[in-house]
């Protein structure tokens, strides 16, 4: 079996996600396409990156990151740093040949995203951008029966993502909150999410229509690098200025002519990780709540009118990645476990030498979309894609 050196940039908490799916592919998926070697990690100072090498199973650290692209023993490079830097490590692993597995949002802009798809198709690199929440084996079964026909020609669909952690106007400036560095806010760090799985699910955009907001224009100033996420309060010091949106809210045409609706917000208090997705078609409607992740409620037309409505599927076996997962539907999968399938889809992409999926040309039409939703915002018309 062929064994692939990593090299993972970034040792906050995606890392620990990264690692946790490096380790635990082939438990589920076996014989696995490949083995993964965890040889050297990087983060920001050479006793940050010891740390980190002990703490999530690496070889060595560095506070390099340039050591891992230029190792001739690496074959993978994982980018899980801030946005600011996605671009510029992407092109210099592409053109020394590595892979590439780098989480989302591609980058911080449109022309960064462009360097990066180029790069690597003219690397002709394996690459794979971390949407991982498409993964999830009940997502999986709703692109399965829209496929299928099962719920006849899309009408329309319906997403959300709503979070609260930074509802608290003393949640510490991170990093997610400075144009600079992350790009945009609820857009870029969750919104993004949604418009992929709308892509994998329903199709391509054709023209958006949004509403764009920032409810808290500034907070307390972060001290460490770590990112706190709003479980820490910033205190009485000095404030920084919040320059990316809060909260998007945008209308859909799809190229195929279904209609849609995407709301992504960081500041809804009680909403811990709520991604939603409805579709309604001519034949039936599908409805998904990621904090109910074992589900996946359906109705169909065709089901008699004494017992039409919504019934739930249990995911398990019989369903997408049901052969490495639990052998019992509702054991309850988490977070960790759709970054093994994560893993496996990307080693396994390597192994067979043929593109994954989410790739950077998927990032770089979602790089498209945000660009349209941000210029919508501010012109509050429609913005063609």
């Amino acid at each position: 079996m062929k064994t692939y050196h990593v090299g993972l940039i970034g040792a906050g908490f995606m890392a620990k996600a990264h690692s946790i799916a490096y380790d635990g592919m082939p438990m589920f998926f076996w014989p696995a396409p490949g083995m993964a070697v965890k040889k050297t990690i990087a983060d920001l100072t050479e006793e940050c990156a010891r740390d980190a090498a002990q703490r999530l199973g690496f070889q060595q650290g560095t506070a390099n990151w340039r050591d891992i692209v230029e190792d001739p023993e690496i074959d993978i490079v994982d980018i899980c740093t801030p946005n600011d830097v996605h671009c510029e490590i992407a092109v210099a692993a592409a053109e020394a040949g590595k892979h590439i597995l780098c989480e989302k949002p591609i980058s911080r802009t449109l022309e960064e995203a462009e360097k990066m798809r180029d790069a690597v198709k003219k690397a002709g690199v394996i690459n794979m951008l971390a949407f991982n929440y498409r993964r999830t084996p009940a997502v999986q079964l709703a692109k399965k029966l829209i496929d299928e026909g099962a719920v006849g020609t899309i009408l329309d669909f319906r997403g959300t993502y709503l979070q609260d952690w930074s509802a608290d106007p003393d949640s510490p400036l991170s990093w997610r909150f400075q144009k600079k560095v992350c790009g945009s806010g609820a857009l870029g760090d969750i919104g993004t999410h949604v418009v992929d799985m709308a892509r994998f699910l329903i199709g391509d955009f054709d023209e958006v229509n949004a509403r764009v907001a920032t409810y808290i224009n500034e907070r307390p100033l972060q001290t460490g690098s770590a990112d706190s996420l709003g479980n820490v309060k910033g205190g009485s010091g000095p404030k920084g200025k919040v320059d990316v949106d809060d909260q998007c809210c945008f209308m859909i045409n799809f190229k195929n002519g279904a209609f849609g609706t995407i709301e992504a917000t960081r500041n809804a208090w009680g909403r811990n990780n709520f991604i939603t997705l409805e579709i309604h078609g001519t034949e039936g409607s599908i409805y998904f709540n990621y904090e109910r992740r074992d589900e996946l409620q359906v109705c169909f037309a065709s089901d008699g009118g004494d017992r039409r409505g919504f019934r739930t599927i249990y995911t398990g076996p019989a369903h997408p990645y049901g052969e490495g997962l639990w052998p019992i539907p509702a054991l309850g999968i988490g977070y960790t476990e759709t970054k093994i399938v994560e893993c496996y889809d990307f080693i396994k992409a390597i192994a067979e030498n043929k593109q994954a999926s989410p790739d950077f040309e998927d990032g770089y039409q979602i790089e498209r979309i945000s660009d349209a939703v941000l210029r919508s915002g501010a012109s509050r018309a429609w913005e063609k894609v």
